[in-house]
Formats: structure tokens, C-alpha cells, sequence
């Protein structure tokens, strides 16, 4: 079986990490296959969103798989940096990859560690089992996150809790994570999958080019001055005005044919 499942029903494609007996740990290859992958779900046309899972239940993701990595880190030394810049961890979705306009929900179903964070920290929206856990361990190995994880933490969590989180190296719940505003929302573990796919639905139903505007406008204000935000997001929203499909649902809306 390939590390990397694709499949693609109607307008969502399933990307699924498939190596449950490494607890989806991202080994060269895998991250190979994950490069093909988010290429693949950018330039196809006829989908529009994606949801990233894992393979059975133990782990989402347990981050860089270190049999295969970290000796190439050790060898590459101070430079590696620069090396590894243009593209970022998980197939570039980190960095590189990582402004696609299409939505990515992050369906969390095991243990989420390390680099696995950086991965679900990529993604759009995270919905977490219940019972699963996010780990932190990285800092005991001496090594703190470098492919968007900080970025993101910073952007989502704010500073005090990036703090905490990265530099103590603890494990925390699902529930302190959905407090902390890491995932969005936390559900039984049974309900996972379909709480993802409903709320791709209620994505889907939206305009594409609205939906992808939005996207854009949220990633580019993060972190800028208030003038500059304001005025970012006036530019990108009133750019869409004159976009067919929303020309069509205000002709609806107006004509009451949309409630």
C-alpha cells in the first residue's frame, strides 16, 4: 500500500497519511508522496477542498520520521537552514505549498507529534477525537519547530501559550488544545470524519471565488499593522464583486429564489 492515499469524491479530496504501524511518521518518501499530493489538490480544478487524516488510531501524525531524517539534519549543519527553505516539512504544505486558496480540514484521530503539529497547524480547520493528545516532545530532543510551527502557534495561540507550549515540551489533551484555540472543535471519535465532512459541506455551498478571497485575506492580515489590514481586506473583498457564480446568487437572493 502507498504511504499517501489520494482519492477524490466529488469536490473533496481525502489525503491520508498510511503508514499506521510508524504512527504516520513522514519519512522521505512519504514526504515525496505528500509533495505530489498538495501538488495535485492545488491544480485540479474540479476539487475544492481537502480533508488530511491519518490511518487508523493511534496517531494523526507523529511528526519527522528520525531513522530517515535526522542524520541528513545532523550532517547538513548550519546551512541547513538555507537548504531547506523553499520547501517546508509534510510536502511543502508547511512552506512552500502553503497558500493554496482552497480550504484543507485537518480530521485529528491519534496522538499529534512534533512535526504532526506543524502539519495540522498548516491546515485551515482542526477537528480533534476527543481522546487524543498533542506532544510537544520535540524540546527534549533539543530540537523547537522550523517549519511553521512557532508561525502558526504565535498566529493562533498568541504568545504566552506558544511560550508555554514549545518551550516546557509537555503533552496536552484535545480539550486544552480546542481552550487554547489549536483545533476548533472536539468531538467523539466516532463523529470525527463526519463532523469534517459536514463542515466541508457548508464550505462547498459557498462561491469558490469568495471562499478562497477569504482565505487569502486572512493569511495575508496575520501579524500586520491595523491600516494595513483594513486595508487588505477591503481590496480583496470588493475585488470579487463583479465574479459570475456571485453575480448569479445576488440575482437569486434579490429575486427570492435564495433564503
Amino acid at each position: 500500500m502507498p504511504k499517501v492515499l489520494y482519492e477524490k469524491r466529488g469536490e473533496i479530496a481525502y489525503i491520508t497519511l498510511n503508514r499506521p504501524d510508524k504512527r504516520n511518521a513522514i519519512d522521505t518518501e512519504t514526504d515525496d508522496l505528500l509533495f505530489q499530493a498538495w501538488q495535485e489538490f492545488r491544480d485540479d480544478p474540479g476539487v475544492r477542498l481537502a480533508i488530511l487524516t491519518g490511518t487508523g488510531d493511534k496517531a494523526f501524525c507523529a511528526g519527522a520520521d528520525l531513522a530517515s531524517h535526522v542524520d541528513g539534519w545532523l550532517e547538513s549543519g548550519p546551512g541547513l537552514g538555507r537548504s531547506v527553505l523553499g520547501r517546508g516539512f509534510a510536502g511543502g504544505i508547511t512552506r512552500g505549498l502553503h497558500r493554496t486558496g482552497k480550504p484543507i480540514i485537518a480530521a485529528l484521530n491519534g496522538w499529534v507529534i512534533g512535526g504532526g503539529i506543524e502539519l495540522a497547524l498548516a491546515c485551515d480547520i482542526r477537528v480533534a477525537a476527543e481522546d487524543i493528545q498533542f506532544g510537544f516532545y520535540h524540546m527534549r530532543r533539543g530540537m523547537h519547530f522550523g517549519d511553521g510551527g512557532i508561525v502558526r502557534l504565535v498566529n493562533t495561540c498568541g504568545v504566552g501559550i506558544a511560550m508555554e507550549l514549545e518551550l516546557m515540551g509537555e503533552p496536552i489533551t484535545a480539550e486544552r488544545a480546542r481552550e487554547i484555540h489549536l483545533v476548533n472543535r472536539v468531538v467523539p471519535r466516532e463523529q470525527l470524519m463526519s463532523t469534517a465532512e459536514d463542515m466541508a459541506a457548508k464550505i462547498l455551498r459557498n462561491p469558490r471565488v469568495a471562499v478562497a478571497s477569504a482565505k487569502e485575506t486572512i493569511l495575508e492580515v496575520v501579524g500586520r499593522p491595523l491600516e494595513d489590514q483594513l486595508r487588505l481586506e477591503c481590496l480583496y473583498s470588493y475585488s470579487t464583486m463583479g465574479d459570475p457564480e456571485i453575480v448569479e446568487r445576488k440575482d437569486a437572493f434579490l429575486g427570492g429564489a435564495e433564503k
